[in-house]
């Protein structure tokens, strides 16, 4: 038995934060980490040649000021990312290959009115209280593809949203809540949907996972690896958290920074069961992601910016990571798909896909990785999947403390990108100091 100010459940992003801070304001703190590397679903490897190749999350945007605050205090560069390319858009559809748009000008107008539409609807959603909107409860029932059609949308523009989503291994627009949609829009300006250039135009220059590394190095011995957590009792007294190899931390508070799938196999007692029901009312988007390195980004010579979009197939979706590095995502409609197919066969099934969109250099990379984080135990999933009523279930306790048991992590902020995990933790570790 060991005693502490502070546990910190999960060495990702968001425990990393919160315990960084809390080591920063002289609190005796102690992260325990399931895996055997920080990090969760950051991580990195170097190519033979010497570039980083990022395996978990990369991109963010000039909203997210947490993370862009924190990587500038670990010495880290933000650099643009694939929206500034040069090139056009890919799209695989049913009916064929496609460079750039593929609406025609009646339905590229229908497209610009609905999206006004959405832009001033999500104007009137308060990111942090979405609960509180006079029409919330309808908001959450509509699926985004039923509030398309009701807002007049031609079906080419619910088909070119539905595979724009896929493409980012969200699930379906058919369903998705429009008040989680609304709310996640809100939160970054209200732009209008999804776009590269809002959410996605900035990496770290050093590479995402160093980001995590970074803060592993400071924190040192404070990181207990291979220290999975079972058992977990709260009491304004002390506390106490216990790990498979029946190790006991007695500590002041605890900060949970585990994903809420892998958190549901966690024995928590002393936390009230509203908190743990908004906890576990909460969903991951099952999903896997596929880096193919090339020597270089050949495919700029044939018009392609490497965005790509796949209506059918394994592959949702593709975007370059930097110099001849694609990352793709396994959405979580095909996943079934993904995990059933022989590993041997795998690989060559992907690429298949890829060829199909840049043509047969596509089937000789240097290197093909896979990340099943869907089925990762650790994990469980990727960003926070809200369906239809989600966000009404989950309520206003989504992202609260209730002391001396906090949360943090991407599932506790509107949208599951890392800077949901550096803003929670930070957060969390300011509510515990304070």
């Amino acid at each position: 038995m060991s005693r502490h100010d502070v546990a910190v459940l999960g060495a990702g992003l968001a425990g990393l934060s919160a315990a960084r801070d809390l080591a920063a304001g002289g609190a005796d703190v102690v992260v325990l980490e399931a895996r055997n590397r920080p990090g969760g679903r950051v991580e990195q490897t170097t190519l033979a040649d010497g570039r980083l190749l990022q395996l978990g999350g990369e991109v963010v945007g000039p909203g997210h000021t947490a993370y862009a605050g924190l990587a500038g205090e670990l010495g880290l560069t933000l650099v643009p990312a694939f929206p500034s390319l040069p090139g056009e858009d890919t799209w695989v559809l049913t009916t064929g290959r496609v460079l750039g748009d593929w609406l025609d000008d009646a339905e590229r107008e229908n497209y610009a009115a609905v999206e006004a539409q959405f832009r001033a609807l999500a104007a009137t959603v308060d990111p942090d209280d979405p609960w509180s909107h006079p029409d919330a409860e309808r908001l959450d029932r509509l699926s985004v593809g039923d509030w398309l059609r009701e807002a007049g949308a031609a079906p080419a523009v619910v088909r070119n949203r539905d595979v724009a989503m896929l493409s980012l291994a969200a699930e379906s627009v058919e369903r998705t809540s429009l008040l989680s949609d609304l709310r996640k829009e809100a939160a970054v300006g209200a732009h209008g949907f999804y776009s590269y250039e809002v959410w996605e135009c900035l990496r770290v220059a050093e590479g995402s996972a160093t980001v995590a590394l970074r803060m592993a190095a400071e924190l040192d011995h404070r990181v207990r690896y291979g220290a999975p957590v079972t058992r977990v009792h709260v009491a304004p007294g002390g506390c106490h958290v216990v790990t498979a190899t029946g190790e006991r931390f007695d500590c002041a508070a605890v900060v949970c920074a585990l994903p809420v799938a892998p958190l549901r196999q966690v024995a928590i007692d002393g936390v009230s069961p509203e908190r743990l029901a908004s906890l576990d009312r909460q969903r991951n988007a099952l999903a896997a992601k596929v880096s193919f390195a090339y020597d270089g980004s050949w495919w700029e010579e044939q018009g392609q910016n490497g965005s790509m979009y796949f209506e059918t197939g394994m592959l949702g979706g593709l975007w370059p990571q930097r110099e001849g590095i694609l990352s793709g995502l396994v959405p979580p409609e095909r996943l079934a798909a993904f995990l059933t197919t022989s590993p041997a066969l795998l690989e060559q099934d992907l690429l298949a896909e890829l060829a199909l969109a840049m043509g047969e250099r596509a089937l000789d990379p240097l290197a093909v990785f896979v990340r099943r984080w869907g089925v990762d135990p650790w994990t469980q999933g990727y960003i926070t999947g809200w369906r239809p009523g989600d966000v009404m279930a989950v309520g206003p306790l989504h992202g609260t403390h209730e002391p001396p048991f906090y949360v943090c992590g991407s599932d506790q902020w509107v949208c599951g990108y890392m800077e949901g995990a550096v803003r929670t933790g930070r957060g969390a570790a300011r509510a515990v100091l304070s």
